[in-house]
């Protein structure tokens, strides 16, 4: 079925709207709940309360495309559970990995300004991904947003894994030098 009737279902409240998005979405967000949380039963909860998410979402939001909305609502209760589950020093899955390797990129001293320096250096970020060539940025975007293990994201890319690694290294070192030109990080 076609985004478009999924979305006109969830305006209509039908029912039908999450049974049809768990037919077309459920293995790409389990895969995206998966390398965050690295447990298929983790997963497979997380994918549940995305289509709760999306019913609560829909209305007032009317998406074009579900894939991406549904990989933001499924990365953001994956993330939540995992911060609940690194608490309680349970952790796993690719976060750990993904995380150690942004630690530069990002600034210790925590967010001090609030939300609107979030929202601006998302937005930072967001122009310099845009800005790659498309083999990095689909590199960087598997490797980032989706969590997903280096050699995966190789594989995918038709690169070898150290290939993939040198890539995404060198696009890190060129985002942290962005963020220290665009004043989110200092040198």
């Amino acid at each position: 079925m076609e985004d478009e009737k999924i979305v006109a279902l969830y305006w209509a409240r039908n029912p039908d709207a999450i049974a049809r998005t768990d037919e077309k979405y459920a293995p790409y967000c389990r895969a995206v709940a998966r390398n965050i949380l690295g447990s298929p039963e983790d997963a497979e909860e997380c994918v549940n309360d995305t289509w709760l998410g999306a019913w609560n979402a829909i209305p007032p939001q009317k998406p074009v495309v579900l894939k991406p909305f549904l990989a933001k609502l499924t990365r953001r209760i994956s993330f939540n559970r995992w911060r609940r589950q690194s608490a309680q020093k349970r952790g796993g899955g690719e976060i750990d990995a993904v995380l150690d390797e942004l630690k530069d990129c990002v600034a210790r001293d925590g967010d001090p300004e609030g939300e609107a320096i979030a929202a601006a250096l998302g937005q930072t970020i967001r122009q310099f991904v845009r800005q790659l060539p498309p083999r990095e940025c689909d590199l960087f975007v598997r490797r980032y947003f989706y969590t997903e293990s280096v050699a995966a994201a190789a594989k995918h890319c038709g690169l070898t894994e150290n290939h993939a690694g040198v890539i995404l290294s060198r696009t890190r070192q060129r985002l942290r030098a962005h963020l220290c030109k665009e004043g989110f990080l200092h040198e």
